[in-house]
């Protein structure tokens, strides 16, 4: 049993967190021994991009994480926090490629296998940046597993996974409407597009009917550049306005191009004019319509958003240069009916913000629902759990509602897709690689195509565990217990690893989906580089610590719900570290003599020493509870209030005497015995909250083993719940709390005595409180405490106040000077006063109320209550006084 019993004087978090988190590493205590006799608790990180740095949001999430792996390890199960990164194809391409461009180069100069090189020495420089500063926030992963879904064994597992499914049929190749991003050229899935709400036009064009002089129909749209591609114009079957042209055509304007006229129930009559034109290659709601009524699919944009070579005056435009000569032309030869506002939603590359185009192309693709149907079983069945519980609608709408998913991306770094072509028209997709084709014997060519980076993603649970081999981890820590991400992930990840887990391992990822939301600023907007509102976790941690931060961001968090940043709760935090520090700092000074060994008899403990104890031993069964069902915000504020409120602010003051009191010695013992303790205890429960100062602190203190993190979880004990004493210390408390609040309305200097009488009912409450009231005598300063039955007669000219049954009484003779009292009360009236006169100036005078702020005005208005509620009590006080 070690005991140091000293810590600086000043908490420095720079120097706890370094050392302390080096002595972990050191010593192997994040890794996971894979004990088949132990209860496994794992979790799998989402992985951060090798391109991230750690932002607000995955501060947030990996707290999180952390604080379930560090309670479930102290709990004695077998942790496994399984790390790694993810390649994140599009992005870490854009990275390379832009330092490329400072280079005058792009990835064509150095041809693909060049490029590739490039992006893993990137990878290898900057690739472990975020790692690192995972570390600086405490995250306690099993670092000897650390994973790459691009490393060796996950993109054993990708192809793996491709091969089986296309053999199953479930992946498939062809010719389908995707989301294309002109800057990453590439093929986007849906759900990698970000829509945003911005002004724009609805454009108004009359289509010529074939062969009727004069007539018309008048179609509207957003992006007129798309009028080349259009192939038909639909109405719905039951308008009476275009029933007499069903089976008529009409002529597409400046193109001349015969569009015929089809019936389709997907048009809504009351939208518009009630007719549509149909652009199948352009349009995916077209697309569908192209296939029902066999419409060609005319391509009139290149990949890179310019216009199709085959578009007449208009190849090789920008396509919104195309928009602005082809809208002027339309006018020119009379199509354009008129140009009306319309705001509406556009689509974004997720990763460029280019606004993307939906183009027709030859692209790979997974069947969902087969998947799907599986993966809402699980979570209907209740075999995965959405904490909290309304996200469990979010996900399965979705995938009641979900289209084959696109996997095939343009790009070069990510994991190719293992298909091979030859001449002879044959396609061969296989585990390994081949040089000639199968059915021939000719020379074939590998897809260009990379796998878009989510597929591998949807692996993580199972490939980081050595999938396809059956490891030992595998079968110790899969399914993994929870999985801790951000409601905006669900559909990207969440469900299809479900999917995935489901189909390989034909069990469930993980048993538990635990939703946060997301990391505002003060003001409720989300943190954007735009808005310039970001707050870098780094910054708050090199001035405040790990643990300031980490506690600011759990504290009021509940699960599902977006929080807010504010710097007043990160000191409010780092308030909390300090008074930790300084309240450990008390304890370990005064240990002198104390023998760790030492246990006193029940029969020794004092009324305080039972209610702390009784008061820990309820706060282990609240924390416990809450940590257990992810109410991981609540757990730390009972943790909080523990220690500052009943530990620091009443236990400690409550023990100083007999801490001080060295002649009754055996007094002292217990209590260094019940600080030693509850100190020692209560680190440990804060410690998945707070790791590294509770590690400084414990390996202070009289302790046994490594490391806190060896340490075991705190247990509800029956034999340390006192009731009765808890509450007849919370009576006393309550007391002394109205003798303070007394004494401090009438100015009673701190060191000057004042008589308190206390008059009680209950005989057996009156005995109990005559026996404890030292209690009140100490930390009330009161001197005598007198207790009276409740019939006794009521002192006079004393101040009165009723707590938990009791009446108390604070005699003012003697006690205060009330001339001078008189004097300062008169003095603070005159100004209230004026200050009252002044808001009523101002909130009286029409130039001040119509021009100023309504914020400004509500804060006078608030003043102006506040300063009359003040004057009212001056007035009460006074009128006491004048008794007197």
């Amino acid at each position: 049993m070690e005991q140091k019993n000293n810590i600086p004087t000043v908490y420095d978090p720079q120097a706890v967190e370094a050392k302390w988190y080096a002595f972990w590493e050191e010593n192997n205590l994040f890794h996971a021994k894979t004990d088949p006799n132990k209860q496994p608790f794992s979790i799998v990180i989402p992985p951060p991009n090798v391109t991230g740095q750690l932002h607000m949001g995955h501060a947030l999430d990996n707290t999180l994480q952390d604080i379930l792996i560090r309670f479930k390890r102290l709990q004695g199960y077998d942790t496994l926090w399984m790390p790694g990164t993810d390649h994140a194809g599009i992005a870490t391409q854009i990275k390379v490629e832009e330092m490329l461009a400072q280079e005058g180069k792009t990835r064509y100069d150095l041809g693909r296998e060049t490029f590739i090189g490039r992006v893993w020495d990137w990878k290898a420089q900057y690739g472990s940046r975020i790692i690192n500063q995972l570390k600086r926030l405490g995250a306690s992963c099993d670092w000897q597993r650390e994973r790459f879904t691009m490393d060796e064994g996950c993109s054993e597992a990708v192809r793996e996974v491709f091969v089986s499914l296309y053999e199953q049929g479930l992946i498939y190749q062809g010719n389908r409407i995707t989301n294309w991003c002109p800057r990453c050229n590439t093929a986007l899935s849906d759900i990698e597009v970000e829509h945003e709400e911005q002004p724009g036009n609805l454009y108004h064009v009359r289509y010529p009917v074939e062969g009727a002089d004069g007539e018309y129909v008048t179609v509207a749209t957003t992006r007129p550049e798309t009028i080349l591609g259009d192939s038909g114009v639909a109405v719905h079957p039951e308008d009476a306005r275009y029933k007499h042209l069903l089976g008529k055509y009409l002529v597409l304007p400046l193109v001349g191009r015969r569009l015929p006229i089809v019936a389709d129930e997907y048009v809504d009559p009351s939208f518009g004019t009630g007719a549509v034109k149909v652009t199948p290659a352009h349009d995916p709601n077209d697309f569908d319509m192209g296939l029902r009524h066999k419409l060609p699919e005319i391509i009139v944009m290149n990949p890179d958003g310019t216009m199709a070579a085959d578009t007449g005056k208009y190849a090789g435009m920008d396509r919104y240069e195309c928009r602005k000569a082809l809208v002027d032309d339309l006018k020119a030869q009379d199509y354009l009916v008129k140009i009306d506002e319309h705001n509406h939603a556009v689509g974004h590359c997720q990763r460029c913000s280019t606004i993307v185009e939906p183009l027709v192309s030859k692209q790979w693709f997974v069947k969902m629902e087969p998947l799907a149907k599986p993966a809402i079983e699980a979570v209907t069945s209740g075999s995965i759990q959405f904490v909290p519980e309304r996200f469990t609608k979010t996900y399965t709408n979705w995938l009641e509602n979900i289209r084959d998913w696109c996997i095939s991306r343009q790009i070069w770094w990510g994991h190719r897709i293992p298909a091979w072509y030859c001449d002879c028209g044959e396609v061969t997709v296989s585990r390994d690689d081949i040089t000639a084709c199968p059915k021939c014997g000719g020379s074939v060519e590998q897809d260009p195509d990379v796998l878009d980076t989510w597929f591998s993603s949807a692996l993580w649970p199972f490939s980081t565990m050595g999938w396809p081999e059956n490891t030992a981890e595998l079968k110790q820590f899969y399914p993994t217990s929870v999985l801790v991400t951000g409601y905006d992930i669900i559909f990207f990840w969440v469900a299809r690893m479900i999917m995935m887990g489901l189909k390989f391992q034909e069990d469930i990822p993980f048993r538990h989906v635990f939703i946060h939301g997301l990391v505002r600023d003060s003001q409720g907007r989300k943190m954007s580089k735009s808005l310039g509102n970001g707050i870098d976790p780094l910054d708050v941690i090199d001035k405040y610590g790990a643990d300031t931060l980490r506690f600011m961001l759990v504290t009021g968090n509940t699960p599902g719900n977006d929080m807010r940043f504010y710097w007043e709760r990160v000191e409010s935090s780092r308030n909390f570290a300090n008074k930790i520090w300084n309240a450990s700092r008390f304890v370990l000074m005064n240990l002198e003599g104390f023998d760790p060994a030492f246990v006193p008899d029940a029969k020794a403990f004092t009324l305080a020493d039972k209610w702390i104890l009784s008061r820990y031993n309820q706060t282990v069964a609240d924390v416990t509870r809450n940590l257990e069902r992810f109410e991981l915000g609540e757990a730390a504020r009972m943790v909080y209030e523990f220690i500052w409120d009943e530990f620091c602010d009443w236990y400690i003051e409550l023990a100083k005497g007999r801490l001080y009191n060295k002649e009754d010695a055996e007094s002292r013992k217990v209590a260094q015995y019940v600080l030693s303790y509850i100190l020692g205890n209560t680190l440990t429960l804060l410690h998945p909250f707070m790791p590294f100062i509770t590690e400084a602190i414990w390996q202070s203190l009289p302790h046994q083993g490594l490391s806190i993190m060896t340490n075991s979880w705190p247990v509800e004990d029956t034999k340390l719940s006192y009731p009765q004493d808890e509450q007849l210390m919370g009576i006393l408390m309550e007391v002394i709390k109205a003798v303070r609040n007394m004494r401090a309305e009438v100015n009673v200097p701190p060191g000057k005595k004042s008589e308190v009488i206390l008059k009680i009912a209950a005989a057996e409450l009156k005995t109990r409180l005559e026996a404890n009231s030292d209690y009140v005598r100490i930390l009330a300063a009161a001197e005598p405490v007198t207790i009276l039955a409740i019939d006794a007669a009521t002192p006079e000219n004393a101040m009165t106040a009723v707590a938990n049954g009791v009446e108390i009484y604070l005699p003012l003779k003697g006690l205060i000077d009330v001339e001078k009292e008189t004097a300062r009360l008169n003095k603070e009236m005159v100004s209230l006063d004026k200050e009252l006169s002044r808001i009523a100036g101002k909130l009286d005078n029409p130039a001040f109320t119509a021009k100023a702020p309504a914020e400004v005005i509500e804060k006078e208005k608030i003043k102006q209550t506040e300063y009359l509620e003040k004057q009212a009590a001056i007035k009460e006080r006074l009128a006491y006084l004048a008794q007197l």
